[in-house]
C-alpha cells in the first residue's frame, strides 16, 4: 500500500527543505527584484528563442488519480495506488501524485540540453510544462482493462441481427420472426432470402421440448421460407421445412459426433445437434457482413470495458479478415484468436501464426480450438453416466479419443497452445487422460504450452484435483452457472453436481492459482460485470437462485479480488501476455477502465448498476471520456 498523503501536495522542485528553498518568504523579495535581470540572461543564452529549451513531450503524457486510492492494480504487492502515469502507450509510473510529478519533472529536465546550468528556481519555473492530471470522481474506480477469456466476436454481431433470447415459447419466436420479416422489405419481398437468428432455449418454454420444422408453417408469412435458427448455446439449430427440402436427401444414420432429431416415424423434425449442424446450408463468408457484425460487437464491447477478447472459434477466413484490419489500424481492441478448422487431420498449416501483429500489436494467433463434446442444455455434453432427466443418452463425443490424442500431440509438437471445449465429465476426463500421458514426456513443457480446457464445466472431484496438478488451465464462464442452475441439478443429479461449475474448487486446486473468466458471448451477455457478479454471488440478476438469496452452492463463490484477477491478469496469463497486460504495473500497456462506482466494495446487489465512464487502450480513450 502507498502512503495516505493528500491528492495534491506542494512540491519542492529543487528537492531542498522549505526553510532554505527559493520558494521561502525570505528569499522571494530578492527574486522579485532580480527576476528581470535573470530572465534577460536566460533569454540571451537562448539566442532570443526558447524553442531548443523544451524537450519533446508526448501528447499522451498524463496521470490518472484517485483521492480515495481506488485504482486497483491487480498487483499483490501494491493492490491500490493513488495515481498511474501514462507515457505514450505504456504505464510509466505509479504511486502518489507528488512522487510521480517529481519523477516526471526530473525526467523532463534530464532530456534538456545544459539542464544543470539553466534549471531555474521559482518564479522562473513557469517555463517547465505542467503534468496533466485527471482526477476521477470520488465514487469512481480504475481497474486494468477487462478481458473476456472466451467469446465469439462475429457471432455476437450475427445474433444481434435477430436475437431470440427473450422468447418464452414457440409462438413468441414466431412473433419475433414475423416482425423481423415485416421490418426488412428485402426479405419480405423475396422468399428465397435466408432468415437467420440465434438465442432460442427450449428449457425456458412450457414443456421444455424441442420445437419442430412444422411450427414455422403455422405463420403464413413464414411458410415456405428458408429459416435457420441457432440455439442459445450454438450447439443445435432449428430449421424450416423449406430448408429440409434443400438438404434432402439426409443421411439415414446419425452423424458421427452429432444428432439429427427424428420423430417416431424416423422423419427429421428440423433439429440438428452439434456435428449434424454441418449439414445445414450456410451463406459463404462475406467481408461486408463480417464488418457489420464486427463493428457492432466491438462497439458494445468497448462500452462495457472490454479491452481484450479471446475469440474461441476463428476459421481461416475470419483470421484473414482480422489480419487485414490489424494492418490498417482498424482493430479497436485486442484480439487473441483460437484458430479452428473442421477436420480430424492436422490443420496447423492452414492458419497463420501471428504474435502481437499489426497496429499496436493488437492481434495474436498462437492457439487452436478443438471440440470434444456439445452442451448441457441440448443434451450434447458427454457424461460418464446417462443424464438423470434423460437416461436414454449420455451425450455426444464430437471427436473420437484416438483422433483427439493425435491432434493434441501434433499441435503441441508444433508449438500451438491447445484450447479444448469440454462440458461433460466424460469429455474432461478423456482430455485430462491425454495430457496426463503427454506431459509425462519431458519434451513437453506445461508452461510453454499452457493448454486450456474451455468451460471445464462438469468434472469428477478427482479430475478437479488432477487438472490443478497437471497445470492445465480451466477457462470458465460464471454466467453459465447462473443460467443453468435452474435445471442443471435435475440433469446431472445430486452427486455429479458437486463437481459442476465448481469455480472455487478449480481455483484452489490450481498450482498457479490461475482461473481465467469469460462469458461465451453471445451465449451470455457481453457485459463482464455480469460474470463478475455471478462469480461472487452465484445469483441471478434478480438476486435469487434455486437455493435462495444466499446463492447457488455458495461455497463455490470467488472473492471480488479473485474475480477481478480472473478477468484481467489470469486471462493475460492464459494468452501469454501477462508481461504486458492484466495489471497496472510500470512497463505494461496503458489499458484501463474507469467505473462510476466501486464494484470491490459496494453491496452485491449494486454491482450490476456500475457503468463504464471510460475505456482506455494504449493510453487513448476508446470509449467515453476521461
Amino acid at each position: 500500500m502507498g502512503s495516505s498523503s493528500p491528492l495534491v501536495k506542494p512540491a519542492s522542485v529543487s528537492g531542498q527543505s522549505t526553510s532554505t528553498s527559493t520558494n521561502s518568504p525570505q528569499n522571494r523579495s530578492w527574486w522579485a527584484r532580480s527576476w528581470p535581470l535573470a530572465l534577460s540572461v536566460a533569454l540571451g543564452a537562448a539566442g532570443g528563442t526558447l524553442t531548443w529549451f523544451k524537450p519533446e513531450t508526448h501528447s499522451l503524457d498524463y496521470a490518472v488519480c484517485s483521492a480515495n486510492r481506488t485504482i486497483y492494480t491487480v498487483d499483490s504487492d501494491l493492490p491500490n495506488v493513488q495515481c498511474i502515469f501514462v507515457h505514450d502507450t505504456l504505464i510509466s509510473d505509479t504511486g502518489d501524485l507528488e512522487d510521480i510529478t517529481l519523477r516526471w519533472r526530473d525526467r523532463w529536465w534530464s532530456e534538456l540540453p545544459l539542464a544543470s546550468a539553466i534549471r531555474l528556481p521559482w518564479p522562473f519555473n513557469f517555463l517547465e510544462p505542467s503534468l496533466r492530471v485527471i482526477n476521477i470522481p470520488p465514487d469512481s474506480i480504475v481497474v486494468p482493462g477487462l478481458t473476456d477469456a472466451h467469446a465469439h466476436v462475429l457471432q455476437y454481431g450475427f445474433k444481434m441481427n435477430l436475437n431470440l433470447d427473450d422468447c418464452t415459447s414457440v409462438d413468441d419466436v414466431l412473433s419475433h420472426l414475423k416482425a423481423y420479416v415485416i421490418a426488412h422489405p428485402d426479405i419480405l419481398g423475396d422468399p428465397t432470402r435466408w432468415i437467420e437468428g440465434m438465442g432460442w432455449d427450449q428449457n425456458k418454454w412450457p414443456g421444455a421440448q424441442y420445437p419442430h420444422a412444422n411450427d414455422f408453417d403455422r405463420e403464413p408469412l413464414l411458410r415456405g421460407r428458408r429459416i435457420s435458427l441457432a440455439r442459445i448455446d450454438a450447439h443445435a439449430s432449428w430449421v424450416s421445412n423449406r430448408v429440409l427440402q434443400l438438404m434432402a436427401p439426409l443421411p439415414k444414420e446419425d452423424i458421427d459426433g452429432g444428432l439429427i432429431i427424428r420423430d417416431k416415424h424416423g422423419k427429421p423434425t428440423g433439429i440438428f445437434v452439434d456435428n449434424a449442424m454441418d449439414l445445414i446450408p450456410s451463406q459463404p463468408f462475406s467481408e461486408t457482413r463480417a464488418m457489420e457484425y464486427f463493428t457492432r460487437a466491438t462497439s458494445d464491447a468497448l462500452a462495457v470495458g472490454l479491452t481484450s477478447v479471446h475469440d474461441a472459434f476463428s476459421v481461416p477466413e475470419e483470421i484473414h479478415f482480422y489480419k487485414k484490419l490489424s494492418e490498417t489500424q482498424q482493430l479497436p481492441l485486442r484480439l487473441y484468436l483460437m484458430g479452428s478448422v473442421n477436420s480430424d487431420d492436422y490443420w496447423g498449416g492452414q492458419i497463420p501464426r501471428l504474435i502481437q501483429h499489426g497496429f499496436g500489436g493488437r492481434l495474436t494467433v498462437r492457439s487452436v480450438k478443438l471440440f470434444v463434446d456439445g452442451a448441457l442444455g441440448s443434451f450434447g455434453a458427454a457424461l460418464l453416466e446417462p443424464y438423470s432427466d434423460n437416461p436414454s443418452t449420455s451425450g455426444i463425443m464430437r471427436l473420437r479419443p484416438e483422433a483427439l490424442t493425435k491432434l493434441v500431440k501434433e499441435f503441441s509438437t508444433d508449438g500451438w497452445q491447445i484450447n479444448i471445449h469440454c462440458i461433460g465429465d466424460r469429455a474432461n476426463h478423456v482430455v485430462l487422460d491425454i495430457y496426463d500421458d503427454m506431459l509425462a514426456n519431458a519434451s513437453f513443457s506445461i508452461d510453454a504450452l499452457r493448454p486450456r480446457i474451455e468451460h471445464a464445466q462438469i468434472l469428477t472431484l478427482d479430475d478437479i484435483k488432477r487438472i490443478g496438478k497437471l497445470g492445465v488451465i480451466p477457462s470458465v464462464q460464471p454466467t453459465h452457472a447462473t443460467s443453468d442452475m435452474w435445471y442443471a441439478e435435475d440433469r446431472l443429479g445430486p452427486k455429479r453436481i458437486k463437481g459442476a461449475y465448481a469455480y472455487r474448487a478449480l481455483l484452489n486446486a490450481s498450482s498457479t492459482r490461475v482461473l481465467p473468466l469469460g462469458s461465451d458471448f453471445p451465449v451470455e451477455g457481453i457485459n463482464p460485470l455480469l460474470g463478475f457478479y455471478a462469480a461472487v454471488s452465484r445469483l441471478s440478476v434478480t438476486g435469487d437462485s434455486p437455493h435462495g438469496p444466499g446463492g447457488w452452492y455458495p461455497s463455490e463463490r470467488l472473492t471480488r479480488a479473485e474475480a477481478l484477477k480472473g478477468m484481467t491478469l489470469d486471462a493475460a496469463y492464459a494468452s501469454f501476455s501477462e508481461d504486458i497486460l492484466g495489471s497496472l504495473l510500470i512497463g505494461k500497456k496503458a489499458d484501463f477502465v474507469v467505473l462510476d462506482r466501486d464494484i470491490m466494495t459496494v453491496p452485491i446487489e449494486d454491482i450490476l448498476s456500475a457503468k463504464v465512464t471510460a475505456t482506455v487502450i494504449d493510453g487513448e480513450v476508446a470509449y467515453g471520456n476521461l
